[in-house]
């Protein structure tokens, strides 16, 4: 099984290494951080940069030297705009009008991508028939869409298709 767990290591590797040589633009990898009091004034939530990522599906691979050689599972995202006023139209709307304020907040560039709320995996023996995102089953790595997600595939064809893509999009997904 520890052939399944090398294997995975590798490809994910192979996968970085091509969007690395192609210039693919990669995404910011942030932590929403709500900062503790200060003398009981209480302060702005903040998404605070853990480094670059390159969405590749349901998994984010290191593209920076802070996150190279890691793997995460897709969490939430936000653009970096400006956060505009309350409007109270619905909870979500608030919710995301939030985390653009945390982002802009954290010093990301404005229309930057931020991804946060990702959940690292590790590239070790617990992925050995494991239920997450990534994991290895009969010593071949797998994946699928969500840690729920009832159907998976082989890890190299995911990474073969999904980086296909963008390293070469489909006319119009990128204009």
């Amino acid at each position: 099984m520890r052939d399944g767990v090398e294997r995975a290591r590798v490809l994910l590797a192979g996968a970085a290494d091509r969007l690395g040589a192609a210039g693919t633009r990669d995404e910011a990898l942030g932590e929403y951080v709500e900062p503790k009091p200060v003398l009981g004034i209480r302060r702005d939530p903040t998404i605070r940069s853990l480094g670059r990522v390159w969405r590749v599906g349901a998994l984010l691979l290191g593209s920076s030297p802070e996150t190279a050689g890691r793997v995460w599972s897709t969490g939430s995202i936000t653009r970096v705009t400006e956060a505009g006023r309350a409007q109270f139209v619905s909870v979500s709307a608030e919710v995301r009008r939030a985390y653009r304020a945390a982002a802009a907040k954290g010093h990301f560039a404005p229309g930057d991508t931020v991804n946060h709320g990702a959940t690292p995996i590790p590239l070790d023996d617990s992925l050995v028939d494991g239920n997450g995102t990534l994991f290895v089953r009969d010593g071949t790595p797998r994946v699928r869409w969500s840690a729920t997600a009832g159907t998976d595939v082989p890890l190299a064809d995911y990474l073969d298709d999904r980086v296909a893509l963008l390293l070469d999009p489909p006319r119009g997904a990128t204009d």
